[in-house]
């Protein structure tokens, strides 16, 4: 009998484990979304620059987690120490999980590889860091870029999630009562709450206000790749959501995933409908980039809550995260915040959201709670993101020359064009 249930256990161990490095793969495949919906999102002088900096800051968050991000979040490492593979566990590891297993039972809680758990949670850092990438684009010098990504994905996000995520006290002073099921508020505010200090201190692209201060309109360089990375992004979405059940063992289990790949669904739809409708009332056009920021934005709104809404709420948190995320664009733009894809509006604004939507469905949340969770994150990096910031701008300084940003950052920057072939010689 005990031999069957170590065997139970085992298979347990093994679909945990390997949900959760699938799911990282969704996840990881986001920062594809990204880069895609980003490079349509900017004019085409600038493209090869924005691909330079998604591909090199999810190399940099996968380095600096590796490194010491981990370690700062909880307490594990394993950049010297090695990882919990099966080739080099003791049979006392081995019985140990097993007992771990035994433990929690057939359904309860997640037992799982820690080198899985690793994978999963790099992933998650380098989204926060892909978000700030879009706000400060076309006018930021890449170096300046990789060095806070340096910073936000070593020290800055890591501290911030032990304290949610791994229920560390604040400085040791007080412990967040905070649900944030998959990030609402960990991953996608705070990332914004960076791309926002960031955005103060470059200021906007040239040309991007008139003289009375009226926003003028800079339409991205490729639409169709904007709306891919669009779709790239949904469908890691379920990665991201799915994969924070930790876990599939078990018939409950199994159901909560299968409710939060609906939800997850249902609430990007309800934003893409409602942002679309939005921006047709007051624009009396269908405007594409709304549409696709709404879609993302009921996606960041369901995420702090994925699993217990019903389907027609989720639709209604999406739908509203669509709505807040055009007059939020909006907003910015008369502030003269300027963001070229949106993302402070996509990923802060409408994470706000998502975190005050957990009130809706999970009975446990207070509303004291999420704020205080909520303020908590973004005052530390915000505040933190500023001081580095302001270093980086000291020490090297942030943005292009003027003629440099009017010639384009792909040339600049990376000495080469995304699209030579529609480029005059000079």
């Amino acid at each position: 009998m005990e031999q069957n249930l170590n065997h139970i256990y085992e298979l347990q161990y093994a679909m945990d484990t390997f949900y959760f490095l699938v799911c990282g793969a969704l996840v990881m495949w986001m920062a594809a979304g990204f880069a895609m919906l980003e490079a349509g999102l900017v004019r085409s002088k600038n493209t090869t620059e924005i691909l330079t900096k998604n591909v090199a800051l999810f190399a940099i968050s996968c380095t600096m987690y590796l490194v010491c991000g981990y370690e700062f979040m909880y307490g594990g490492g394993f950049f010297l120490s090695g990882t919990d593979s099966v080739a080099s566990m003791t049979d006392e590891a081995v019985a140990g999980v097993l007992a771990a297993s035994h433990e929690a039972g057939f359904g309860g809680d997640s037992v799982y590889s820690g080198a899985s758990d690793f994978f999963f949670q790099v992933v998650f850092v380098a989204t926060a860091m892909s978000i700030v990438s879009g706000a400060v684009a076309e006018r930021m010098k890449l170096w300046a870029f990789l060095a806070f990504a340096v910073v936000m994905t070593g020290v800055i996000y890591p501290m911030e999630g032990s304290w949610t995520w791994n229920g560390d006290a604040v400085f040791g002073l007080y412990e967040l009562s905070y649900s944030d099921y998959a990030g609402s508020g960990i991953v996608h505010m705070a990332g914004a709450a960076a791309a926002l200090a960031g955005v103060l201190l470059l200021g906007p692209r040239k040309g991007k206000y008139g003289p009375n201060g009226e926003a003028r309109a800079i339409p991205g360089a490729n639409l169709p790749l904007a709306t891919l990375g669009m779709f790239i992004l949904w469908m890691g979405w379920f990665g991201f959501n799915g994969g924070s059940t930790l876990k599939l063992g078990g018939i409950a289990v199994a159901n909560e995933v299968a409710s939060v790949f609906l939800n997850t669904n249902a609430a990007a739809a309800g934003g893409l409908i409602a942002a679309l409708i939005t921006a047709y009332v007051l624009f009396r056009k269908a405007d594409l980039t709304m549409a696709l920021n709404g879609a993302l934005a009921g996606l960041v709104a369901i995420t702090a809550e994925p699993a217990d809404p019903s389907p027609f709420l989720a639709t209604i948190i999406g739908a509203i995260g669509g709505i807040v995320v055009v007059f939020s664009i909006l907003t910015l733009d008369k502030l003269k915040i300027d963001d070229p894809v949106g993302a402070i509006s996509v990923h802060g604004v409408v994470g706000i959201w998502g975190i005050f939507a957990v009130l809706l469905s999970d009975a446990d949340a207070t509303f004291m709670g999420q704020l205080v969770g909520m303020l908590t994150i973004f005052v530390w990096v915000f505040v933190t993101s500023l001081i580095v910031w302001s270093i980086i701008k000291v020490v090297m300084g942030l943005r292009v020359t003027e003629e440099e940003e009017y010639e384009g950052v792909d040339l600049s920057e990376c000495g080469m064009e995304a699209y030579p072939e529609f480029t005059a010689s000079k």
